[in-house]
């Protein structure tokens, strides 16, 4: 099968989505799709998957014009999509989830669960993907998880596959084991899309690599004829630094100290299980570990937007373990959170109302009773500048602007000011690597100056890259802490999965 995506253009309001794309994939190969955030790769991927209709271009399949009214069009066409969010039900087995929808039936019309055991059997040991069709998802780890994902979209007798994102939350042995089963999805014929922001990956695996730059297809290469520094040129249009430039720390005096901290959630299972840790001033301490191991419920315990079930949480020696937000701020804590829409910004309020909404209310700005909204614009002049925000006027909306710059705002708003601890939570998510040189700067750069930095991502090349010392989490302990220099990446992922490397006593 051969799949082409021929001048396609997708615009919305006051944004050119896609601009005369043209792509291709064939069976048996793997074209690897990058782009800085923004650049339209997940707009192209909802056209070709039957989500949004082209203003104008064509869906071409084996030479032949296919127009795509839904989803279902594209399934029944032979395209298969994999979400980098699992549409998985976590009540339901592994065999339920994957023929929801294509339910095979007995008397009267009820779900025969043999034949849909057998069916999953069928698939997963011909990809030897190794899955019991009885497992339950909320029990399986993320990377079983996604091969449920895989078995799903075989069974439906995908041609061409894409992955948007497949390996933002597996470990290294998991990337490992995934790359094995993408190379067994070529050996059978199959085209696959893989769409990425890691280099190192889409070098790894693709035969091809296409790269998109707003909105348009700015090169074609291949692993043979790129490295990771021209394909990170050709993303953003620049020379881009790819290694974190940063000496060796000078670590001072405990800012940060985390004594026997256990946080439970609303329905009373413990998400954070008896921690201990410091950080100090002039150093970047790394939490490392897949998503959903306790590290969104300890970030927002130690930056007073859950409270704690025990143990305490001290700022320079100061408890605040029931401080509000706003008491931690003052006394100049900042708070990068991991989802920069819900809880970093106001998408709807302007740039310069986002970069003084924590400190609105001071004396700088306020009188107690009216703003001073020529010394807000002012300084949220000097802080776009200084934090290479990139727009025309500080009074858009948040809205207006990319993901990157909507993550240098909040970078701006956060450590443009006298700090003593600065936690950061996927400060890079979803940024290109333009953004992600400059936000690492910024890090080091904080670390430097002296303040306590707390990282905390689920991209274990960022841990490694910023951090002097990590600590891995896992079921909400902390099952480790190495030194970053002198740990190799796979072993901290075995730590991650909950084990340990080889000649580690248990």
């Amino acid at each position: 099968m051969r799949l082409d995506l021929v001048d396609i253009t997708k615009s919305f309001p006051g944004v050119l989505a896609n601009d005369r794309v043209s792509l291709n994939v064939s069976s048996g190969e793997v074209l690897a799709l990058i782009g800085e955030n923004g650049a339209g790769k997940s707009t192209l991927m909802n056209v070709l998957y039957g989500m949004y209709r082209p203003d104008s271009g064509e869906i071409r399949i084996d030479g032949q014009p296919t127009t795509f009214q839904s989803a279902a069009d594209a399934i029944a066409a032979g395209i298969g999509m994999v979400h980098q969010h699992f549409m998985l039900v976590p009540v339901f087995s592994v065999a339920e989830n994957v023929v929801l929808g294509v339910e095979p039936t007995g008397a009267l019309g009820s779900l025969d669960i043999a034949k849909a055991r057998q069916m999953v059997k069928e698939v997963s040991d011909k990809y030897h993907l190794d899955l019991d069709p009885d497992a339950l998802i909320e029990n399986l780890p993320v990377g079983i998880q996604q091969r449920v994902e895989i078995v799903k979209v075989l069974l439906r007798d995908a041609k061409v596959v894409v992955f948007d994102e497949p390996t933002a939350v597996l470990t290294p042995s998991e990337i490992l084991e995934f790359f094995e089963i993408v190379k067994s999805l070529v050996d059978a014929g199959k085209g696959v899309v893989f769409i990425t922001h890691k280099l190192k990956e889409a070098l790894h695996i693709a035969d091809r690599i296409a790269v998109l730059r707003r909105g348009t297809v700015v090169g074609e290469t291949t692993p043979t004829q790129a490295d990771e520094n021209k394909i990170a040129e050709m993303m953003v249009g620049r020379p881009v630094q790819l290694v974190v430039s940063k000496n060796s720390a000078q670590p001072g005096e405990e800012v940060l100290s985390v004594s026997d901290l256990t946080v439970l959630d609303p329905d009373g299972r413990t998400v954070v299980d008896d921690i201990s840790f410091a950080v100090r001033r002039g150093e970047i301490v790394g939490i490392a570990g897949v998503q959903g191991n306790g590290q969104t419920e300890l970030v927002e315990t130690l930056t007073g937007l859950r409270a704690a079930n025990n143990g305490s949480v001290r700022l320079g020696g100061d408890d605040i373990t029931v401080a509000s937000p706003r008491l931690r701020h003052e006394m100049g804590m900042a708070h990068i959170p991991e989802d920069r829409q819900r809880q970093g910004l106001v998408v709807g309020m302007s740039i310069a109302q986002n970069l003084v909404l924590t400190r609105y209310h001071s004396p700088e700005f306020s009188n107690g009773v009216s703003m001073d909204w020529g010394k807000v614009h002012d300084v949220s002049e000097e802080l776009v500048k200084n934090y290479d925000v990139r727009t025309n006027d500080v009074d858009n909306l948040a809205s207006t602007l990319s993901g990157g710059n909507q993550q240098k705002v909040i970078v701006a708003r956060e450590l443009s000011r006298d700090l003593r601890l600065a936690v950061a939570s996927q400060p890079t998510r979803g940024v290109d690597v333009g953004s992600i040189e400059y936000i690492h700067s910024q890090i080091v750069k904080e670390r430097d100056a002296g303040t306590a930095v707390l990282i905390v991502s689920t991209e274990l090349d960022e841990v490694m890259a910023l951090s002097d010392r990590i600590l891995v989490m896992y079921r909400g302990k902390i099952v480790a802490e190495v030194d970053p220099k002198k740990t190799s990446a796979m072993d901290i992922g075995l730590y991650m999965a909950g084990s340990k490397p080889q000649g580690v006593a248990s």
